[in-house]
């Protein structure tokens, strides 16, 4: 039996995935979770053997939760899910230890073969996306990337620095240089861009 915990922050997509599982001799829905922090807390009590998870959530997102799976959980696998073929996404999970990537609109057989094949070992994702993933190449670094997701949530240079722990002269640093990568015109614009590539 493959035990699987669904993360999503829909409620009724959570319940369709759950519901669609469960149909599945072999797989069993041992847990479900709104976002990425609940899923964690979750993680202290239940043992799956696959986080199946969506990447845009609110708290902590599918990549900061596939992060803390791949550090703690070792004898778990992520698999991710999302309605994006965001190049920046593909890359950021298969590099942080995803062992599968599937579209929403994917068939329902093709996502619980895919949940097979990575409790065997094996390594799921599309072709298409693999090709696009190696097209778009992400010039952020991770503290760049952290200012600038904060920055387009509105907060000021002030709120980003003690949010990070960092002087407010550093985080404006981080996104000046961010600004100049993306060829924005401003932090809320650099936000923007790479938020479409999929790099936040």
């Amino acid at each position: 039996m493959i035990k699987v915990m669904v993360v999503e922050d829909q409620a009724l997509v959570r319940g369709a995935i759950s519901a669609l599982l469960s149909l599945d001799h072999d797989i069993e829905v041992v847990a479900e979770a709104a976002d990425g922090a609940e899923a964690k807390q979750l993680l202290q009590s239940v043992s799956p053997d696959i986080v199946l998870t969506d990447i845009e959530m609110p708290n902590v997102t599918g990549l900061e939760l596939l992060e803390h799976v791949s550090q703690v959980h070792e004898t778990c696998q992520t698999v991710i899910m999302t309605t994006f073929s965001r190049a920046g996404y593909i890359r950021r999970a298969l590099s942080g230890g995803a062992r599968g990537f599937v579209l929403k609109e994917a068939p329902s057989e093709y996502l619980i073969r895919t949940l097979k094949q990575v409790v065997c070992g094996k390594k799921v994702i599309d072709p298409e996306l693999a090709l696009s993933a190696l097209d778009d190449t992400d010039p952020l670094t991770e503290k760049e990337r952290k200012a600038l997701r904060l920055a387009g949530e509105g907060y000021k240079t002030a709120e980003i620095a003690k949010s990070l722990y960092l002087s407010e002269g550093t985080i404006r640093n981080y996104l000046s240089d961010a600004i100049a990568k993306l060829n924005a015109s401003n932090r809320v614009d650099a936000a923007r861009i790479a938020k479409q590539k999929g790099w936040l």
